[in-house]
């Protein structure tokens, strides 16, 4: 295939993965972040050592100063940003999209205020967006040490899909192509929040049968979530589902589990998730995951204790006793 320009809106750890994946198959690939000391550093150490230490940047990835220097000729713009900040970022983006760039998006919320999904915020500000997700069950520490990993691309359009799936698929980054953009957004968002409860329990000392529990019936509310906003059931039983709610549920490479892990353990919330140094999605998708069920009338019984627990109304001990002690019912009921 033909090497592409690919422009990268964010220099975290996953931006900065897929990066070095793209950069290292051939591609021309340049990273921005707004963060103007992190670009600084990752500039003269030529790695990013904040978060993915001791993976060096190929010749074909440089970092550039501004958004529109990485966005100029890009065929390509992969959108790595923390989603409550995609819309902003987006919309800072906006200027220098040209039509026919294809959009990829990786950041994986739903955004407080609005409760949008984030092809939802892409349509709304650019309607004929050309507008893919790439999710699935991938750690940035291992993807960007080719490690194998397996993911998704979706969009509503077919060819869309299979042009982003061309340009990251490798022998050891193997993507499918998908369409329920709806089913592959919640279940890339909702794993997050069962994460931070699956770590938790971890951190309160239970075993293996509360975590698998804790899953299960996670994919269950997650599924009735997402059928009751339009999404295919079945997208739940696959790679940005249940793939994705089993390594996030059951990695320490997991900034979720590990940030449950600490509030199980005793410590406040709001400062576990200072103290795992990086963004953790699910604290922050519990109040619009728990503002949607309340909109749509889903029973989401976990997404609930977990919005009370990090809200202080309740404590971790607490919080297993109202869900072990809901009254009785038939598993698919």
């Amino acid at each position: 295939m033909t090497m592409k320009k690919i422009g990268v809106i964010g220099a975290g750890s996953w931006g900065t993965a897929l990066a070095i994946t793209l950069s290292n198959k051939g591609h021309q690939v340049v990273i921005w972040d707004l963060d103007q000391k992190h670009l600084d550093a990752l500039t003269k150490d030529r790695e990013n050592k904040r978060y993915l230490p001791g993976v060096g940047f190929g010749e074909n990835l440089n970092t550039v100063p501004t958004v529109e220097e990485a966005l100029k000729d890009a065929d390509v713009a992969l959108f790595s940003v923390p989603a409550q900040h995609f819309r902003s970022a987006f919309t800072g983006a906006l200027p220098y999209l040209a039509d026919d760039t294809l959009i990829v998006n990786v950041a994986k919320g739903i955004e407080q205020k609005s409760l949008q999904r984030m092809s939802e915020i892409a349509f709304d500000i650019k309607p004929d967006a050309k507008y893919v997700v790439l999710s699935g069950p991938s750690h940035a520490e291992e993807v960007c040490k080719a490690m194998p990993t397996t993911v998704c691309v979706v969009s509503r359009d077919k060819k869309l899909a299979e042009e982003a799936q061309d340009i990251f698929m490798t022998d050891r980054f193997r993507v499918y192509t998908g369409d329920d953009i709806i089913g592959t957004e919640l279940g890339g968002s909702l794993k997050n929040i069962i994460a931070l409860g699956a770590g938790i329990s971890d951190g309160m000392g239970f075993g293996d049968n509360a975590k698998a529990a804790l899953m299960t019936r996670g994919l269950a509310e997650i599924t009735r979530l997402g059928v009751a906003l339009g999404a295919d059931p079945m997208t739940f039983l696959g790679l940005t589902g249940v793939g994705d709610l089993i390594v996030t549920c059951t990695s320490m490479h997991s900034r979720n589990r590990r940030c449950g892990i600490m509030i199980g353990e005793g410590t406040d919330p709001k400062e576990a998730t200072e103290k795992v140094g990086m963004v953790v999605e699910g604290y922050f998708t519990t109040e619009a995951a728990y503002g949607l069920a309340q909109k749509t009338g889903v029973e989401m019984p976990i997404t609930e204790a977990m919005y009370d627990l990090i809200n202080g109304n309740i404590g971790a001990k607490e919080a297993e006793e109202m869900l072990m002690g809901r009254d009785r019912k038939h598993e698919r009921g």
